[in-house]
């Protein structure tokens, strides 16, 4: 399968990366075979942690509560009737209580997956378009894509992390007199040019993936115009909403780039993991017309209203 080669691809790299630091850290004592060593340990540990805890970390780090039907049905049925259509086991479903729209899902393979809905996306957004919201959703668990995704943001935080402390090793007394001089310069070197090559395999992993996943959910609901017009909103809801969001590592999870108007930050943008939404959205209708939808349908009434915020802080999963 094409999903298991290109997550093993990321591994390999990820990990050549890690332990090319490591080698370089332990050079600066004298101890070059006990750095990669320790890099090599911490790489497999990495991995290990991106691949079991990612789940719980992406719900904790949002504030998830994981609902049931009887608590939002519209949402529920819209997910269950999803999983059905794409022959998947049924996700656990969950909200997050910010006013930003957006969604999201994460797990490691369809039988550990939740979806995530926000309360501004559920108060934004018809029925309609909602469903093509969490069809994307359920492309990117049926193609394993939130497992690459985790994995790449996971050991690309360990990578720029580790790069610096090279450098401030080196800058702070490491190595001896003969090769401090070369050593600051390769240190240097690690601390600019690894964090961006570690940035770059993430894009890489991500921006296709989404296109992917736009084509695979708006075919699965037959109605790519509906996600099209949702993708519109999410963008001018966070561009417009007072809510900002903080989780910068998990913004490569969402079905829209959270960093966009009050939110935005320029590096954000600049190496954002989303293509423009802009290209996305020609793509949805270019591929309307191919359905032979040459025609906006009326958007659909929301079911009924969003409940109020859930009270109850201790329902995170871990």
């Amino acid at each position: 399968m094409f999903w298991r080669a290109r997550t093993g691809m990321l591994f390999v790299l990820m990990t050549v990366i890690l332990v090319a630091i490591g080698t370089f850290i332990g050079a600066i004592f004298n101890a070059w075979s006990i750095g990669l060593i320790v890099m090599l340990v911490l790489s497999v540990l990495l991995c290990i942690y991106s691949y079991y805890g990612s789940k719980g970390a992406a719900l904790r780090a949002n504030n998830v509560h994981i609902i049931t039907e009887y608590e939002e049905p519209r949402l529920y049925n819209i997910v269950k009737k999803l999983a059905e259509k794409a022959d998947l086991p049924m996700p656990e479903v969950g909200i997050s209580d910010t006013g930003m729209p957006n969604a999201f899902a994460t797990g490691r393979n369809p039988k550990n997956a939740a979806v995530v809905a926000t309360r501004g996306i559920l108060a934004l957004l018809p029925d309609d378009e909602l469903e093509g919201v969490f069809a994307h959703e359920l492309s990117h668990v049926k193609n394993r894509d939130i497992l690459v995704m985790s994995i790449a943001s996971t050991m690309a935080s360990v990578i720029s992390f580790t790069s610096r402390y090279a450098s401030y090793m080196v800058a702070f007394g490491g190595g001896n007199n003969e090769n401090r001089g070369q050593m600051m310069l390769i240190a240097i070197a690690l601390s600019i040019t690894v964090p961006i090559a570690a940035l770059l395999v993430q894009l890489g992993v991500s921006r296709n993936r989404e296109y992917l996943a736009d084509e695979t959910g708006a075919r699965m609901t037959g109605n790519p115009r509906a996600l099209a017009r949702a993708l519109k909103h999410i963008e001018t809801g966070c561009a417009t909403t007072d809510d900002v969001y903080t989780e910068n590592s998990y913004a490569g999870i969402m079905i829209c780039n959270p960093f966009t108007g009050k939110n935005k930050r320029f590096l954000s943008s600049l190496f954002s993991t989303h293509p423009p939404t802009e290209e996305r959205i020609r793509r949805l209708n270019k591929l309307a017309e191919e359905l032979g939808d040459n025609e906006e349908r009326p958007k659909a009434k929301t079911a009924k209203k969003v409940p109020p915020k859930y009270e109850d802080n201790n329902q995170y999963l871990y």
